[in-house]
């Protein structure tokens, strides 16, 4: 079985971003402003795209190009649907 890319480097974000989650909670407990609020979801989403960034650019540079490489057309055809499948609910979100 292969191994797959280590995504570690990205805790440090994702923990960030819980943290920024239990902020907004706080935020709507407290009743602050909804501009204030919408602000910081944003932030949220922001951050959370810079990591999915990270995981996606990982993914073609180890475990695409390890299937473009190998000899089985099932393998590269099974992570070319992968990706199609993936853009396809991207655009559709």
């Amino acid at each position: 079985m292969k191994k797959h890319p280590d995504h570690a480097g990205n805790l440090v974000a994702l923990r960030r971003i819980e943290g920024q989650i239990r902020g907004i909670q706080k935020m709507i407990e407290d009743r602050k402003y909804c501009i204030d609020i919408l602000t910081q979801i944003q932030a949220v989403k922001g951050a959370l795209d810079r990591v999915e960034e990270k995981i996606l650019k990982k993914h073609f540079q180890h475990c695409i190009v390890e299937a473009v490489r190998g000899s089985s057309e099932e393998q590269r055809q099974q992570k070319l649907d992968e990706i199609l499948k993936l853009i396809h609910k991207t655009r559709r979100g």
